[in-house]
């Protein structure tokens, strides 16, 4: 209530802040302030800029971005949200404009993994520029403070959204991200189920009729295709929460080789050697 009282004074939407707090506290109303996007007049009395800001902006909409959400995964939420408008689109984004503010944007060629999962609050028909401000911001507090200064970043970036597809639990993410580092070393394919289904759903997670990889998508034609071609993918698959990037920063070693996901407990597996790998498979497959 305070800082409340403060920005409205520095506005001249109010004479006093000591009043602003009285009236609130008297009125009942200065526990019942709600967060928002308002348009205040000067013209409006103390009582009725309190009415405005305990009764909520309606056109301010939240939108809860879970972690390993693609682009079009985020640009079909901020749709149907209504925060995004049909004829906007994230590809309409030119990013070296953004590098000057967000030099982590300097010769990127997709925003995946820039547009950190969280919580935001949006107002209804915002700007396309208004939107990517917000998760630029975000990104730049939350993510970018991790992985600044290291010279393969990027690269964090991208092993970060595997293993956020891949694996739930922090402790198996950084033993995954020693796996996957030590057949990169070794010039072994990842072998990633997500950077599959990343490129047979063509980049977007949510409805995707078919997300389950069979041995027939092992071939297809991607540079998405970790089965095929050696190294990590050219882009993040998805938008890393902090726990994956911090997983992804701290690999752990290890005498494993490979992993799966149980079926039905989504347990990560792990195995030294490559028979011990198919008894698994067919054992938690």
């Amino acid at each position: 209530m305070k800082e409340i009282g403060a920005h409205l004074s520095q506005e001249s939407l109010i004479k006093s802040i000591s009043v602003f707090k009285i009236y609130s506290i008297m009125s009942g109303q200065a526990t019942l302030f709600k967060p928002g996007v308002y348009e205040l007049s000067r013209d409006l009395t103390l009582p009725e800029i309190v009415n405005v800001l305990t009764q909520g902006n309606h056109e301010d909409v939240k939108v809860v971005i879970p972690e390993g959400l693609t682009v079009k995964d985020i640009e079909a939420i901020l749709k149907e949200k209504g925060v995004l408008a049909d004829n906007q689109g994230f590809d309409q984004a030119i990013l070296e404009d953004w590098s000057v503010d967000y030099p982590f944007l300097r010769n990127q060629v997709s925003l995946e993994g820039f547009l950190f999962p969280d919580t935001y609050r949006f107002q209804a028909g915002s700007s396309l520029s208004d939107i990517l401000v917000k998760f630029f911001d975000n990104f730049e507090a939350k993510a970018w403070s991790l992985v600044n200064g290291d010279k393969k970043w990027r690269d964090q970036l991208i092993l970060a959204s595997l293993l956020e597809k891949e694996v739930v639990d922090f402790n198996d993410r950084r033993l995954v991200a020693g796996i996957l580092l030590k057949r990169m070393r070794n010039d072994w394919p990842l072998q990633v189920d997500a950077t599959i289904a990343y490129a047979k759903c063509r980049g977007q997670f949510l409805g995707c009729p078919d997300l389950l990889v069979r041995k027939s998508d092992l071939n297809i034609a991607s540079p998405y295709n970790t089965y095929e071609r050696l190294g990590l993918p050219p882009t993040p698959i998805g938008n890393p929460g902090q726990a994956a990037i911090k997983a992804a920063l701290s690999p752990q070693n290890s005498g494993y080789w490979f992993y799966l996901s149980s079926a039905k407990t989504r347990e990560t597996i792990f195995s030294k050697t490559l028979d011990e790998h198919n008894i698994n498979r067919a054992k938690y497959l």
